[in-house]
């Protein structure tokens, strides 16, 4: 019992004279014909700690609480990882050093699911007027200032569907979206037709994206133009021309698509648009936006307010 209790207490990282007393209180338990000092002595403890340890009280996780929520949040957001955790917490109304936070999540084995690798399709050779990059040189103060717009897709189980999204730059929501067996033209139209109805722009927008044909044909660009939008276009094989947009189409994936097996059109449309409405824009809190859901972000802005570091920050 002696050795069995010193390699259990060393791998578990338990106090060895603790394991003891269990060992000991089982062997009671069992109606063992040894002593209970005998089982002491043998295993180099005190009689006494026995009973002491026997008739204390059963010990109080002081983290219990903080515990019992941070596994509400995960449950509630199983891609967040410590630091969204800590924030969550905070705007729950808990005050607790992230690293309590982190020590409790990897205690509990509360990890993020792993990210699948992200493919880019993009059809750039194409002979349609490509415009000049203006994106890249705007410092953003404020909503409607710079959309970003960008495609992907989703596998079913006999089929791929794309999805064409629009996000406001300043605020990381997203205010158009569309979604179609068929990646043609009329997949971003639509996607952009929904943020104009949302929003009613003035005229100096931006609207950027990539070089792919459906944002560079015609319907597309003379649409723009009819709003006095400008347009703006990645340079040729530059992802990071529309990073806001990419980041978005990988927290897509990871957090919801990957997630889900849906088996048609209609399902992948409920959870995309479940995800995009319910979670992203309302719920899901932005690193770059002071940990703050775009939909609250923008509240915010109509508050009056002081500018820090190009973010907006209560008074």
């Amino acid at each position: 019992m002696l050795a069995a209790c010193r390699r259990a207490a060393e791998v578990a990282g338990i106090d060895y004279p603790q394991l003891v007393y269990s060992r000991i209180q089982n062997e009671v338990s069992l109606a063992s014909q040894i002593p209970i000092r005998a089982m002491c002595r043998q295993a180099g403890v005190s009689g006494a700690g026995v009973y002491r340890w026997r008739d204390a009280p059963p010990a109080v996780d002081p983290d219990m609480d903080l515990r019992d929520e941070i596994q509400r949040i995960a449950l509630e957001s199983s891609c967040y990882g410590w630091r969204r955790v800590t924030a969550e917490l905070r705007r729950r109304g808990w005050t607790a050093n992230h690293e309590r936070v982190r020590r409790i999540m990897r205690e509990d084995n509360l990890l993020c699911l792993r990210r699948k690798k992200f493919v880019v399709t993009t059809d750039s050779n194409h002979d349609r007027p490509v415009y000049p990059n203006l994106a890249g040189s705007m410092v953003l103060t404020d909503i409607d200032q710079l959309w970003v717009a960008d495609i992907t897709y989703t596998r079913l189980e006999t089929e791929f569907v794309y999805l064409a999204v629009v996000l406001d730059a300043h605020s990381r929501r997203v205010i158009g979206w569309a979604l179609n067996r068929i990646l043609e033209g009329d997949l971003v139209i639509a996607a952009l037709r929904m943020a104009l109805r949302r929003r009613s722009p003035a005229p100096g927008l931006v609207h950027h994206s990539d070089r792919g044909i459906q944002y560079a044909s015609k319907d597309h660009t003379d649409l723009l133009k009819e709003h006095r939008i400008a347009i703006s276009l990645s340079r040729k094989a530059n992802p990071y021309d529309n990073v806001t947009c990419e980041s978005f189409i990988k927290r897509l994936k990871y957090e919801e698509v990957y997630r889900q097996e849906c088996q048609d059109l209609a399902e992948v449309l409920a959870s995309i648009g479940c995800f995009i409405e319910r979670v992203y824009n309302e719920r899901r809190l932005h690193s770059a936006l002071g940990y703050r859901p775009p939909t609250e972000f923008e509240r915010m802005l109509a508050i009056p307010a002081t500018r820090v570091y190009g973010r907006t920050f209560l008074t």
